[in-house]
């Protein structure tokens, strides 16, 4: 796989249902956005509202919902999970124009995912990886979008991402495609922690991003 097909495509932050509103207000006033409503992924038990920002990228929050789905697919667990402990960062996620050579990697298919917007277009892709980071939350997981719409697009965008601090002392020594990882980030930098000062946890710690009113982070 070479690096120029695989890019930062998003990152996911987590919060309950009934925090969902405030959460994303809170965020969207931080970096000078207004999030947009996603809809809900029928197929997972979830519901997201997404902010765009620059090189294609957006953040998105996402909640779990009293759904079936929630408790019976990787997504929908890890997410629920996420909201229990309290919310916050969950995930990276990178995209990629052919998934066929991440599959051959994991050994199993890419799990179709939709969601239908509020004005009812329909927003489809592939994802896999996601089983991983239920326990590793350092390692993102990949998508392939079968749809032309894409969330980067919805809304007016202002801000971009700078830096990613993440806890994880082996830096993705765990991951089959560090280097197709860490080739795609461009002018996103990272920043490696110990999770021993993160009371032992992995995963996203903060988001620096470069926005209107200046640098912000999001922790």
């Amino acid at each position: 796989m070479q690096n120029n097909s695989m890019r930062l495509d998003h990152i996911s932050y987590v919060t309950s249902h009934d925090q969902l509103a405030d959460t994303v207000q809170r965020l969207g006033s931080r970096i000078g956005s207004t999030f947009v409503d996603g809809g809900i992924h029928p197929r997972f038990g979830t519901r997201n509202f997404t902010a765009p920002l620059t090189g294609g990228q957006y953040i998105e929050v996402v909640c779990p919902l009293d759904h079936p789905a929630t408790e019976q697919t990787p997504w929908g667990k890890a997410v629920s999970k996420k909201a229990q402990e309290g919310g916050g960062w969950l995930t990276w996620v990178f995209s990629t124009e052919d998934i066929s050579p991440i599959e051959e990697k994991f050994g199993r298919k890419a799990v179709d995912g939709h969601r239908t917007r509020p004005d009812g277009t329909d927003l489809k892709w592939k994802q896999i990886g996601v089983k991983e980071i239920t326990d590793s939350r350092e390692l993102p997981f990949f998508i392939e979008w079968l749809t032309a719409d894409h969330p980067s697009k919805d809304g007016t965008t202002v801000s971009k991402i700078e830096k990613i601090v993440i806890s994880d002392k082996d830096q993705l020594s765990d991951s089959w495609f560090k280097s197709e990882i860490l080739g795609a980030l461009e002018n996103v930098s990272i920043d490696w922690v110990d999770p021993s000062s993160q009371d032992g946890e992995t995963g996203i710690v903060s988001v620096h991003l470069s926005t209107p009113s200046g640098s912000v982070v999001l922790d």
